[in-house]
């Protein structure tokens, strides 16, 4: 599958920037041991895979999905085959006291990379799975930060998102929240991090349900208003790489907007994907309509879509990397960018939250609007839009 023409690019985006940068890359990685926290996911395979290549001393992968790993030990074994340093996957729950017993047991790490983060707008949709991403995305980014700090890792990378910018959804606004935390947590230990673009075909994003979807014989849906920006997994994965090795602290990088990266639209993506599998788009005016033609239609050449304009909680029309007063270093690189990142923060605001929902928490008690109520605390320029309606309501 040709993945650049489907997000509507001809070329890789950091070619330049890694030939430019690979010697130091390459001995930084040989030299030094790496964990890769949420390696297992489609960020952090990528992240994975890049340190793997350049023959770390050590790397170990943590993830809470057991048959992820296994996945890409296979994946690594069958494309990259083995290195002289150790290299070793667990399949942990980092929130767990387990987790704490590994880390007691070695801990040895040069580098840290979080790539673990709950990533989908729709985990607002009840106040579970919200504290759920408030425990993944803020307190275990915590929990990790401060074990760094006390077992004398050199640097800590954490995964931020472009949703992050002027967020609009509780998951942006955690990821705000986070780099807050971030900014006070740097005063003891080199912290970089990364705004991401979407990565195509990710675990679970709208591109890899296409995937789903063809396999499964079922139409395919997407809005049409909705623009965002794409890259490859591998560029994930250097990006990722660049900003943890090279990045300065407090720095967060992000892809430079050039014509190689430019918004694009689900349905657009959505009709090059159909074409590249050698499918027409047929548009249907509803669900059922849909539902009913993807018996017929693939047969003839064509498939069955559905492609409407967003009404759903949290979405955002496009994504931007940085806001206004952000101080920006677009020199370093081709085609990277940077935040040098001075965000203020409130150190007893940032304590008041953590009692918040540590007290919900012990409670086993809370709703969604003393939640949001916090993170308006936080970020009091939060736009939050709720329409009371999300993507679980939707094919």
């Amino acid at each position: 599958m040709d993945v650049l023409n489907i997000i509507g690019r001809t070329s890789p985006l950091f070619n330049s920037d890694i030939q430019k940068h690979d010697f130091i890359i390459n001995h930084l990685v040989n030299s030094s041991s790496f964990l890769v926290i949420g390696g297992a996911g489609s960020i952090g395979q990528a992240v994975t895979k890049e340190i793997f290549k350049r023959n770390p001393k050590k790397l170990h992968v943590v993830d809470i999905s057991e048959n992820n790993l296994v996945e890409l030990v296979r994946d690594i074994r069958s494309s990259l085959g083995y290195i002289e340093g150790s290299f070793k996957t667990f399949a942990l729950d980092i929130g767990s006291v387990i987790y704490d017993a590994f880390i007691e047991a070695d801990g040895e790490y040069d580098y840290v990379l979080n790539l673990s983060a709950l990533k989908h707008v729709r985990s607002e949709k009840d106040p579970f799975t919200l504290m759920r991403m408030i425990e993944v995305n803020i307190l275990n980014t915590l929990k990790t930060i401060q074990q760094a700090k006390e077992k004398g890792v050199k640097k800590y990378f954490c995964v931020s998102t472009d949703k992050a910018a002027n967020p609009v959804n509780m998951m942006g606004a955690s990821k705000r929240i986070m780099e807050l935390f971030l900014m006070r947590e740097s005063k003891d230990l080199s912290i970089s991090t990364a705004r991401f673009a979407n990565v195509a075909f990710s675990d679970g994003s709208l591109l890899y349900g296409f995937n789903q979807r063809i396999q499964k014989r079922q139409p395919i849906v997407a809005p049409n208003d909705i623009k965002r920006y794409f890259v490859t997994p591998q560029e994930s994965g250097e990006l990722c790489l660049m900003s943890c090795l090279l990045g300065e602290n407090r720095d967060i990088f992000f892809p430079k907007l050039s014509e190689e990266l430019h918004l694009i639209t689900f349905a657009e993506i959505a009709v090059k994907y159909l074409e590249n599998l050698g499918f027409e788009v047929y548009e249907c005016s509803s669900e059922d309509e849909a539902r009913e033609l993807v018996h017929t239609l693939p047969a003839k050449g064509m498939w069955p879509c559905y492609f409407t304009k967003s009404d759903t909680t949290g979405e955002k029309d496009f994504e931007e990397f940085f806001v206004d007063g952000e101080v920006l270093d677009m020199d370093r690189y081709h085609n990277l960018g940077i935040v040098k990142s001075s965000l203020q923060y409130n150190g007893p605001i940032l304590d008041t939250f953590l009692t918040e929902i540590r007290a919900m928490r012990k409670a086993k008690a809370w709703d969604k609007n003393e939640m949001v109520d916090l993170f308006h605390g936080l970020i009091p320029g939060f736009d939050h839009k709720e329409k009371g309606r999300y993507l679980d309501a939707k094919m």
